[in-house]
């Protein structure tokens, strides 16, 4: 039996709940992902300019590419650079918007609230509805990039070609506009002047007069994989960078941050040459190579080459497209 197999049908059940090997450094959740992501990220020097462009303009940073081109990390990389702190990060899908991104108000809890509160003797109602409306109201990743004390804060505007047709704009017009309103807290503004809501970092934010205005810019990366053209205007307001694939000599380079304490020996030039020997029939993505040299050299692995071989048959699935 290969050493490398936690799950093996033909052995016997385990008497009780396995411990698993550590996961590979870019797999473990959190902070930890998040460090090797800007430690090992290698731009190129053209992305390396349009991030400069970006940083002076004010503008955001549009990052077109295939997947596992290493779009969503260059973000983590600046970040760490500059210090600008945890990078916020929103996720764009098809139902996406930008109220979604500034803020979410839950109305439904505060109904809910307020008839419990109700059906007690209260006292002082009207000194508690400005901590009432903050309980209800939270910045989304937009917002808390906008709002936040310790600005400039580093914002991923993850796969902005999912979202729907009028998003890209309506963010920009906000950026564009330097502050954005609360409706719920600029109805109430007259009786609450100062708001207190959560962002999404767990800072507390003081809203006046239901209106956010901000002096700084985020320094804002949207990602697209190129499945849909941007109108014009959108993209004049953009800074644009198209990543290319990693070549072989880059892949090394990629491999050898990674992996930093392995030389590149011959056994794992064979592999990068493997992974772009197959690449260029079926498309793959530079974290497929990452998972075939991790289970090469991780001891726990202990995968002969031979055996490797095979595996990485399996790791070498093309995405389609």
């Amino acid at each position: 039996m290969a050493i490398w197999k936690i799950y093996d049908p033909s052995g016997q059940p385990a008497p009780q709940q396995v411990t698993l090997p550590p996961a590979p450094p870019w797999r473990q959740p959190g902070k930890g992902r998040d460090s090797v992501l800007a430690r090992t990220f290698i731009p190129d020097p053209l992305l390396v300019d349009a991030v400069n462009s970006a940083l002076y303009l004010r503008r955001p940073l549009l990052l077109t590419g295939k997947p596992g081109t290493g779009k969503s990390a260059l973000v983590h990389s600046v970040a760490r650079q500059l210090a600008l702190g945890p990078v916020i990060e929103w996720a764009v899908n098809s139902r996406s918007t930008l109220q979604e991104g500034l803020y979410q108000y839950d109305a439904l809890a505060r109904l809910q609230y307020i008839q419990q509160v109700n059906a007690r003797i209260r006292t002082a109602e009207q000194e508690d509805e400005a901590a009432e409306l903050g309980m209800f109201l939270a910045l989304g990743p937009l917002g808390t990039a906008l709002a936040s004390r310790h600005a400039p804060r580093a914002l991923l505007v993850d796969e902005i070609d999912k979202s729907d047709v009028d998003l890209p704009n309506d963010l920009l017009n906000v950026l564009d506009t330097g502050h954005f309103v609360i409706p719920e807290l600029k109805r109430a503004a007259g009786r609450h002047p100062v708001v207190s809501i959560a962002a999404r970092d767990g800072e507390l934010v003081e809203v006046r007069g239901g209106e956010i205005t901000f002096t700084e810019y985020p320094f804002v990366v949207m990602t697209s994989n190129g499945e849909r053209d941007f109108p014009a205007p959108f993209l004049r307001r953009c800074v644009q960078c198209q990543i290319p694939e990693p070549g072989e000599r880059e892949l090394q380079d990629i491999v050898a941050a990674h992996f930093a304490e392995m030389p590149l020996n011959a056994e794992l030039l064979e592999v990068i040459a493997d992974f772009v020997k197959t690449r260029a029939s079926v498309p793959l993505a530079t974290d497929q190579l990452l998972n075939a040299i991790y289970l090469l050299v991780t001891p726990g692995a202990a995968l002969p080459v031979e055996e490797h071989k095979r595996i990485r048959k399996t790791l070498f699935q093309g995405l389609g497209g």
